[in-house]
């Protein structure tokens, strides 16, 4: 058995990150799901690890770690292969300027405010708040903007490899896409929608898709 284990939900973003820069480092682990969001709340053994009751949290022996960028990090520094953060300083800058932008302004607007609205709310027989949702994208405009402008003419969004803004960045516009608005949204902006081609490619991305099937089927 791996003595790596990830604590988290194959259907949250933050999961996926961690999972995704496990996969990029060819590290074998273990994905034990803890339903953080069930009625009774997280289970109080998570909440011996992981106080806060986020997810994930890392488990690498006898060493607990949570906060997804600092999973991500450690997973990148730990493990042989190849390297997940750019060696040139202004590259790493920009690489955390960019996961920044993501965890501030991204996430939950793209997240919980579009995908939950439109797609998981009329799934369970709900009907989305529609003020949420346009709210939102004017906020989501701003942010592909910048993504496409910083990502200039590099093949990922800090060079021409993959690194940890890439693994942050896809989870979160994988769901933004699965709506119409997303969909539409990410069709102005070539330079992403070329990087989102190439981010679906990878053995990582399937290898932890959120859904069951396909990642080109809608679920949650």
């Amino acid at each position: 058995m791996s003595t790596i284990k990830l604590l988290g939900l194959r259907i949250s973003v933050y999961t996926r990150i961690a999972r995704m820069a496990l996969e990029e480092k060819s590290v074998d682990y273990e994905l034990e799901e803890v339903d953080i969001f069930a009625d009774t709340g997280p289970p109080e053994e998570y909440l011996a690890h992981n106080p806060f009751g986020t997810i994930p949290c890392l488990m690498h022996g006898e060493f607990y770690l949570y906060e997804t960028g600092a999973i991500t990090r450690y997973i990148d520094e730990t493990f042989p292969g190849v390297a997940l953060q750019p060696s040139v300083s202004s590259r790493r800058a920009r690489m955390n300027q960019i996961i920044s932008i993501l965890d501030a302004y991204t996430y939950r607007p793209m997240v919980w405010d579009v995908y939950v609205q439109r797609i998981v709310v009329p799934s369970g027989g709900g009907r989305p708040d529609e003020s949420l949702v346009a709210a939102a994208l004017p906020n989501l405009k701003n942010v592909l903007q910048q993504l496409e402008l910083l990502q200039d003419e590099y093949e990922f969004l800090t060079g021409d490899s993959v690194s940890l803004a890439d693994l942050h960045a896809y989870p979160m516009l994988r769901y933004f896409m699965e709506t119409p608005e997303g969909s539409t949204m990410l069709k102005s902006y070539p330079g992403l929608e070329h990087w989102m081609q190439q981010m679906q490619a990878r053995p990582s991305a399937r290898a932890t898709s959120f859904h069951t099937t396909t990642e080109t089927e809608n679920g949650f």
